[in-house]
């Protein structure tokens, strides 16, 4: 059900982010997750994708390896992203009102909560 592209429409806590685009694809286990945002001021984007099918994946993004591994926990797709020393924790959940809401926790940092509307 998270299947698709959806649009940023409002975003609390950590960095400034003026908009942007999350990418889900779920195909038979495997978990494709593409991030596009826009930080404020518009002169920093940042492009960010990795797929998993369950199992820790490594990769290298900005210079630095990346660890992700993905899981269902009930009604939310949860995914864990170590990059060097730091894991972060993001959260996908579809809402009743059919919004996607993503929320982002890392150590040290404000959590942040990320609201999507499914684009047309």
């Amino acid at each position: 059900m998270l299947n698709g592209t959806w649009k940023l429409v409002s975003a609390q806590g950590g960095p400034a982010i003026q908009g942007g685009t999350v990418t889900i694809y779920d195909r038979e286990h495997n978990i494709y997750i593409a991030r596009n945002f826009i930080l404020t001021g518009g002169n920093e984007t940042v492009n960010y994708s990795f797929s998993t099918d369950g199992q820790e994946n490594s990769s290298i993004h900005e210079g630095k390896t990346t660890k992700t591994k993905a899981k269902w926990e009930g009604r939310e797709l949860v995914v864990s992203v170590k990059q060097d020393t730091v894991t972060s924790t993001e959260r996908f959940r579809l809402n009743p009102d059919g919004t996607l809401t993503l929320t982002v926790e890392r150590p040290g940092t404000e959590t942040t909560t990320l609201v999507f509307e499914r684009r047309e």
